[in-house]
């Protein structure tokens, strides 16, 4: 069983990659056509070069997400966050609504 091991990992990386080549928008694909990046992926893949050159060169890469760039905010824990304070205020209802409530109510049982 451990034999087929180093097959399904080429497979597994192979598909990824070729999946990931038709999920890329045009305009995020570098270098080469999209059309070609499917046939080098396709067609080197069974040897991993076309899945490592598409996911070395082939598509624009996004920054981590806890990069720690420049301009970016910080997560606020909600009771550290005034606008989610004030929503929190809003969404209490009034007690004098509360009572007005209740008198409708019983006025309408009689």
């Amino acid at each position: 069983m451990l034999r087929y091991l180093p097959f399904l990992l080429v497979l597994a990386v192979w598909i990824y990659a070729f999946i990931d080549v038709l999920n890329t928008p045009e305009k995020e694909v570098r270098h080469l056509p999209k059309v070609v990046w499917v046939i080098i992926v396709l067609l080197f893949g069974e040897v991993l070069l076309g899945p490592i050159a598409w996911f070395a060169t082939g598509k624009v890469r996004k920054a981590p997400a806890g990069g720690g760039g420049r301009g970016r905010t910080q997560w606020v824990a909600p009771d550290d966050n005034p606008e989610f304070l004030k929503s929190l205020k809003d969404d209490v209802p009034d007690e004098d609504d509360d009572d007005n409530d209740r008198k409708r109510d019983k006025g309408s049982d009689s």
